[in-house]
């Protein structure tokens, strides 16, 4: 999965858990669910591992680590991307811009071939 798709998923979550946030503030008492995403995500970028039945616990850390550590990276340094965008307008105190219009701009950045 190229970084571009993996940054849209990663600001898709986010809207998600923002639009799921504001829901529940408007009635505490409303069922969410969230829509998968973030299994599914990872479901898409974490590769199947096959550990040798004899494998020490060190050996099997070691395995799981270089296995799955890029696609981690990869998804990290997406939400990271997107906290941090976030943070920087907060931070400025701008009240001209919310936090949906943040994730929507990140999102059609990276929608036009954007790079970090």
């Amino acid at each position: 999965m190229e970084q571009r798709e993996i940054m849209q998923r990663g600001v898709g979550i986010l809207t998600e858990a923002l639009e799921m946030r504001r829901r529940l503030r408007a009635d505490p008492d409303a069922g969410m669910t969230g829509s998968g995403a973030v299994a599914q995500l990872l479901e898409e970028m974490l590769p199947r591992i096959q550990l040798p039945a004899d494998a020490s616990a060190r050996e099997m850390a070691e395995i799981v680590t270089e296995k799955l550590g890029p696609a981690i990276v990869q998804i990290t340094s997406a939400l990271t991307f997107a906290f941090v965008q976030l943070a920087e307008i907060h931070d400025e105190g701008r009240t001209d811009v919310s936090s949906a219009d943040v994730l929507r701009s990140i999102s059609l950045h990276y929608e036009t071939g954007g790079k970090e």
